[in-house]
């Protein structure tokens, strides 16, 4: 099995913001794979996808971003999931509005939602997909910037790099992180 997880927060004031771009790319998931029904386990939304060589599970924490581990790292254990079965998604503000950046590992580079998985999955050594929402403006304060809207033309980018996301979830299930990499890193 295959744990999808998109990183965000719930809540209908959340839900077009730069932070829960993760949940955004696991939407698209589940809409490309004619997924309608989700149930709520260990504090996360979860839906399944058997169609794939192997059992996907997306995930949605419901916890808060800056617990996003606690549902992550208890589902794993649940479904006796490896650290390297995880593919986790979250925005990043290093990178440019509307790029992608896959790893195979790495640090949490300043995100509290990567230092709680870290923390709960006690390695570093799982996939991410990090989609770029770019830096705040200057005057603005961090968390008002990730918990904000996207412009008009963000928007567009934002579009764009949720659908690449997920092409790029199909491919490193299918034909492999490796080869994902090669193709989205661009």
């Amino acid at each position: 099995m295959k744990i999808i997880a998109g990183l965000g927060n719930p809540g209908q004031e959340y839900q077009a913001t730069r932070h829960n771009v993760g949940f955004m790319v696991v939407d698209e998931l589940a809409k490309l794979w004619k997924i309608d029904s989700w149930r709520s386990r260990h504090e996360a939304l979860v839906a399944e996808y058997r169609d794939a060589q192997e059992p996907v599970l997306l995930v949605k924490p419901m916890t808060y971003m800056n617990l996003s581990g606690v549902a992550v790292g208890a589902l794993a254990r649940w479904y006796k999931v490896a650290p390297e079965d995880i593919m986790v998604i979250y925005d990043d503000m290093d990178i440019p509005c509307g790029k992608l950046r896959l790893r195979k590992k790495g640090s949490a580079g300043g995100h509290r939602g990567l230092v709680s998985l870290l923390e709960h999955l006690g390695t570093e050594e799982f996939f991410r997909i990090r989609v770029g929402i770019g830096r705040p403006p200057d005057g603005w304060q961090v968390v008002d910037y990730v918990l904000s809207r996207f412009n008009a033309e963000e928007t567009e980018l934002v579009v764009q790099a949720v659908e690449r996301a997920a092409q790029a979830v199909v491919c490193a299930i299918d034909r492999g992180v490796d080869l994902a990499m090669n193709r989205y890193n661009k």
